[in-house]
């Protein structure tokens, strides 16, 4: 078995605009004579590889404690794709996905530079997906996100924003993106990883 780590490491990550960079404090030094080695950190709940809850976008919707672990956890298909999704290309996408593994088609991560349009978010959401998840650090246009969210996240489709597909050759793998738990938070940071099921 294979393991892809597909996270982002935090302190040099991409950080949307507008959102604050992750800061790293070192507290304590055994170099300068202190007992151990001690960091502290303060990030944004966006920033690198993370997740969006429904809470996100959605006033009353679901906080990141409350979502299904085992959304974030399972089989994954992994496609290539440049450019805006188009509805067309989401059926395109699924249908490669169910003919490989149906229920790999239920999490669906995209390699490359893919725009999701609302057309595309309306495609995943009628099919009942799982989880989505990019490379960039937002599923829909970066000047709008809003309608794409509202439509995936309304849905309950988790977003695993952010992710490292380069080494990733398309394909099922079994998927583990648990984020931290943070109690009503509209999402969290997580430690995204694919493993070969071959």
């Amino acid at each position: 078995m294979k393991v892809y780590d597909i996270s982002q490491e935090v302190f040099s990550c991409k950080v949307y605009p507008g959102d604050p960079a992750p800061e790293k404090h070192v507290m304590l030094q055994i170099a300068n004579g202190d007992v151990c080695n001690l960091t502290a950190f303060q990030m944004c709940a966006h920033n690198g590889t993370h997740v969006d809850a429904p809470y996100h976008f959605i006033k009353g919707g679901k906080t990141i404690e409350q979502v299904a672990l085992e959304r974030f956890v399972g089989p994954a298909y992994v496609a290539e794709h440049n450019g805006d999704v188009t509805a067309e290309d989401a059926m395109a996408i699924l249908e490669k996905a169910r003919k490989t593994d149906s229920q790999a088609a239920r999490r669906i991560l995209v390699k490359g530079k893919a725009v999701v349009t609302e057309d595309a978010a309306k495609v995943f959401a009628e099919a009942g997906l799982l989880l989505y998840g990019n490379e960039s650090q937002t599923v829909g246009p970066e000047d709008a996100p809003m309608a794409v969210h509202l439509i995936m996240l309304g849905a309950e489709i988790v977003l695993l924003e952010g992710i490292r597909l380069g080494e990733v050759d398309e394909g099922t793998y079994l998927l583990n993106c648990a984020p931290l738990n943070l109690g009503g938070s509209d999402g969290a940071p997580c430690r995204a990883i694919l493993m070969s099921m071959a």
